[in-house]
């Protein structure tokens, strides 16, 4: 499809941006399925276990947010989810009795280093390709 103005670039840009996000998360969602998670789980295994700036590994549920991108409702059964499986566990805040932070566990931790490969595999094949099909 050709462009007829600057509007309809940004639209088949963004467009293009979503069909690899989309193709991306698919295949993670494949690859990880075997090890009983999702590509969001992931996700948030992989933010706890990398640590904030200060290097701590304990996140309030609004910071992983942030950084997985998921509504706090959607996240929230997420994390119910990765703490029934015994992946990461809650606690109140510390600084903020309001407030919950989540940490791995044990299990959890173990879990991430054993399936962090293969992510980052799918990753790079992924963007590789795209990578490649732009430059065809």
């Amino acid at each position: 499809m050709v462009a007829t103005n600057a509007g309809d670039g940004l639209v088949e840009q963004w467009r293009g941006i979503l069909a690899v996000h989309a193709r991306t998360m698919c295949e993670l969602d494949r690859a990880l399925h075997q090890h009983g998670l999702g590509a969001s789980d992931f996700e948030v295994l992989d933010v706890l276990a990398t640590g904030n700036e200060s290097g701590e590994c304990s996140f309030r549920v609004q910071e992983i947010a942030g950084c997985v991108h998921l509504s706090q409702s959607a996240l929230s059964r997420l994390i119910g989810r990765l703490e029934k499986d015994g992946l990461v566990e809650r606690a109140m805040c510390a600084e903020d009795r309001r407030g919950v932070s989540v940490q791995l566990t044990r299990k959890g931790r173990a879990l991430h280093e054993e399936v962090l490969p293969l992510q980052r595999a799918v990753l790079r094949r992924m963007l590789d390709e795209e990578r490649t099909a732009r430059h065809a």
